[in-house]
Formats: C-alpha cells, sequence, structure tokens
C-alpha cells in the first residue's frame, strides 16, 4: 500500500476559527517520524506558496506531495472556475504534485451551511467537472471530485448525480461518503475504475447520523469524535481495501483523520500512529 498522510490529522484546516493550527515544522517532523514518505498539501499557507520551495521543504524531512485539497465554486452560472483552476494546474505540474482533489465549495466559510442548487445550477457544476478535468490532462495532473460535508456534493443522491453526469474521476473519502449516506464500500465494488485517489478514514456511526438528521453540524461532530482511528469505527476500512487491490488500484491511500484541536497540550499523534499500524497490518 502506498500510504499518506494529510495536515488535517493534526488539525491543520482551511476553516476559519476551526482549531488550534499546530506550526508545519511539528506535523512534518511527525510525519516523518512515523515512517511517512507522501503527504497532502494541506491548506494555501500551510507550506510555502512557491511550488520549487515547497518542494524542497518536503524533501527535507523525506517527503512528497501526492495532492492537494482544492474547494473551488463551481455551480455559479456567472464565475469561470477554469482560470482560477489552470493557474493552480500549473502550480501542481511544477511542483510535481500528482492529483487535484477538487471540492464544489458552496461558496460560503465553512462547511456547516450551503445553499439548494437549481436545475441550471447542476448543469453548470457537471459541466465545469468535465471542463476541469479534461484541461488538468494538458498539465499531466490528474482531478478527482471529493465528495465533502457541507460542499454542493454530499449526500448520496449527489454523489449519483455526479457519476451518471460527468466523467471526472472521484476521491473516495470514506468518512465523508458515509456521513452524506452513500455506502463507501458499495460504490467501491460498483465502480472501482471511477476511483482515482482515496481517503481513508473511520467514523462514529451514531455522530454521523446526527450530522445528517441535522441535530449536530458537522463541526461539531468532529470535535466531539465522529473520526475514529482507522479500524475503531463503522466503516469497513478492510472490505474497502480489499475491494481496491482486487480491482487493481495503484494510487495512493491517503490516512486522513479530521480533529479540532483546542490548545499545544491536544496531540494528535497516537491516533494517527494506530492508523497507520492498522494500514500496515492490512498490507
Amino acid at each position: 500500500m502506498r500510504i499518506a498522510g494529510a495536515p488535517i490529522s493534526w488539525g491543520v484546516c482551511e476553516v476559519p476559527d476551526w482549531g488550534h493550527q499546530l506550526e508545519r515544522e511539528r506535523v512534518l517532523a511527525e510525519m516523518r517520524s512515523l515512517g511517512l514518505t507522501a503527504t497532502e498539501l494541506g491548506p494555501d499557507g500551510f507550506l510555502p506558496p512557491s511550488p520549487t520551495h515547497r518542494k524542497a521543504l518536503l524533501e527535507e524531512y523525506g517527503l512528497h506531495a501526492v495532492g492537494g485539497f482544492l474547494p473551488c465554486v463551481l455551480h455559479d452560472p456567472g464565475h469561470d472556475p477554469l482560470p482560477g483552476m489552470r493557474a493552480r494546474m500549473r502550480d501542481f505540474a511544477e511542483g510535481d504534485v500528482e492529483v487535484m482533489v477538487l471540492a464544489a465549495d458552496s461558496g460560503g466559510e465553512g462547511y456547516d451551511q450551503r445553499p439548494d442548487l437549481n436545475a441550471t445550477g447542476w448543469k453548470t457544476l457537471l459541466e465545469n467537472l468535465d471542463r476541469i478535468s479534461a484541461e488538468a490532462r494538458g498539465f499531466g495532473r490528474r482531478v478527482a471530485l471529493h465528495p465533502h460535508v457541507g460542499t454542493m456534493v454530499e449526500t448520496r443522491e449527489e454523489v449519483e448525480r455526479v457519476v451518471q453526469g460527468s466523467a471526472v474521476p472521484l476521491c473516495l473519502d470514506t468518512g465523508h461518503l458515509l456521513i452524506g449516506g452513500t455506502d463507501p464500500l458499495e460504490l467501491t465494488r460498483r465502480d472501482p475504475g471511477r476511483i482515482a485517489h482515496v481517503h481513508l478514514k473511520d467514523v462514529d456511526r451514531t455522530l454521523a447520523e446526527q450530522v445528517r438528521d441535522g441535530s449536530l453540524t458537522y463541526t461539531q461532530a468532529v470535535k466531539a469524535g465522529v473520526y475514529r482511528p482507522l479500524g475503531q469505527g463503522d466503516v469497513d476500512i478492510a472490505g474497502i481495501v480489499a475491494a481496491l487491490d482486487k480491482s487493481g488500484y495503484e494510487g495512493w491511500y491517503v490516512m486522513e483523520q479530521d480533529v479540532v484541536l483546542f490548545d499545544d497540550g491536544d496531540d494528535p499523534l497516537d491516533g494517527v500512529r494506530q492508523s497507520i499500524a492498522y494500514l500496515e497490518g492490512l498490507a
């Protein structure tokens, strides 16, 4: 298995007021101490903006970047996302970052609220997904759409609408899919060729259902521990990995358990260590 880390497992997130943000030197050093050789980029500002400087910094810690999470408004007919995304494609190509992990941003802050889409919004979103995916190939990059709580592609119905209405590959985020109502194992078995990138999360199903029924916001659920170390929640991680292996999947498994830290006394390292040990056991 090709296992990568993610800064969000250390509480580093793009959402304003998400929680205490650890210094990147600590995060990268702890990734190295766990034996990781790859990571996703994390939010803008976590790593240097220059592709050359960013790549050099990661190499100091024995790491390279395999992907980056890119929220982007795709549903607004009055907004063309391609020029901005083209700049990110160039950045990823120069920095040798493999996968653009695209999320259909709601246009608001955070992941606790989102608008409803009409038919025009959906048509625009699906067309933009295919435009961006096709453009990225010219830069030698892959785009994978990340169904994500609080974005315009969250629920089972919305995931199916993307699968049926566009050709964009998917980022299989096992946690966000389950919270949104999609069975990630069923999706993996049904359409493994559509999966270009994987975020492995384990989830407390009871808290996930409370997000789905509106009794908890997403942020409240993360603070309450909706994400569990791999193998300790209600997602069939072993079954998903086995199905992907059987299908010939050769991409990365990003160990990504979102956490909110409250101060320097909060230490996420042990949870990350447990998740990596679980994955190594599967391998």
